[in-house]
């Protein structure tokens, strides 16, 4: 059976999510800056937890960047943030990674999905090292990170040698750019307007196995919610299959969920206030560790390969 239903995510105060930021790092170990790719900006940082594994564990990607431009990798989004959603992975018996890409102007399309490939091609070859599971990555791409993550599967030609993922989050993405984009965004696609459709992850994305799921913010421009509609509705309406959707709402609870370090499939937390800023970022953030929650759950569940998704599809 298709299941559309869209699964409340929520928000988190930035006074507590900060209050708790050492506390959820709490013996996690970070590797950081590890090579990639040929340029000083591809580098990633992987976070384990201090105990050790008798079995490869799920990894967890996470490919974020709020704006397509900038003078360095993954520009915009705040590095306390993701460090966070790696330490809920850690502490959750996940391996978290963190994917620092080449931005534009200075590296146009299709750098972003280029270097998406060959930090996936990296994590097959080395995440053993860290007690990483190859067969069983997640990549999460939030905003930019969500185009360039959907791009690398709609183009396997920008793929590389051992590049295969076990399935897909993209939050608050741009998925087809128009004329009416802003600088950055052409700063990225170009100027010629007639190249965008080739340069979208249509139709492409359309034609993969790969499961994804798909989210975006109510808090989002209507650009962005009617972009993660469109790409819902045309992979609905696709042969491959019709994608869960989570939607993020005005709530507040990521800080309890990081404090507890675990959040039951299904659960919602107990919210109450909306009167905060920088809301779509914790968006991200509760969205990520529930998500982070649902994935080992059902990895360690081992139903079939992937059951976490199977249970999304």
């Amino acid at each position: 059976m298709v299941r559309n239903d869209k699964i409340p995510c929520g928000f988190a105060s930035r006074d507590d999510s900060t209050s708790d930021e050492s506390q959820s790092c709490a013996r996690v170990s970070f590797s950081r800056n590890l090579r990639y790719g040929e340029t000083d900006l591809n580098v990633l940082d992987v976070a384990t937890r201090d105990v050790k594994e008798m079995s490869p564990r799920p990894v967890l990607l996470f490919v974020a960047g709020e704006s397509f431009a900038g003078d360095h990798g993954s520009p915009d989004v705040a590095g306390p943030l993701q460090d966070q959603a790696m330490c809920f992975a850690a502490r959750n018996g996940l391996v978290g990674v963190k994917v620092n890409y080449r931005p534009a102007p200075a590296n146009p399309w299709p750098a972003g999905a280029q270097d998406v490939a060959a930090a996936i091609s990296w994590v097959h070859q080395n995440i053993d090292l860290f007690g990483g599971s190859r067969d069983e990555i997640v990549v999460i791409g939030y905003s930019a990170g969500a185009f360039h993550v959907a791009s690398f599967l709609a183009h396997p030609e920008l793929q590389v040698r051992d590049s295969g993922v076990a399935a897909v989050v993209l939050v608050s993405g741009i998925y087809r750019s128009s004329a009416d984009a802003d600088t950055t965004e052409k700063s990225y696609f170009g100027a010629d307007a007639s190249k965008y459709d080739e340069r979208s992850v249509f139709p492409g994305i359309l034609n993969i196995d790969t499961p994804i799921l798909l989210a975006w913010s109510a808090l989002d421009s209507p650009r962005l919610v009617a972009q993660g509609e469109k790409l819902k509705e045309l992979l609905c309406n696709s042969a491959t299959h019709c994608p869960q959707t989570i939607v993020l709402r005005n709530r507040d609870s990521l800080a309890s969920v990081l404090r507890e370090g675990k959040l039951e499939p299904g659960s919602k937390p107990n919210l109450e206030r909306d009167d905060f800023s920088s809301k779509r970022h914790r968006a991200l953030s509760f969205c990520l560790s529930m998500i982070s929650a649902q994935t080992r759950s059902a990895f360690v569940a081992r139903e079939n390969r992937y059951p976490l998704f199977r249970i999304m599809l």
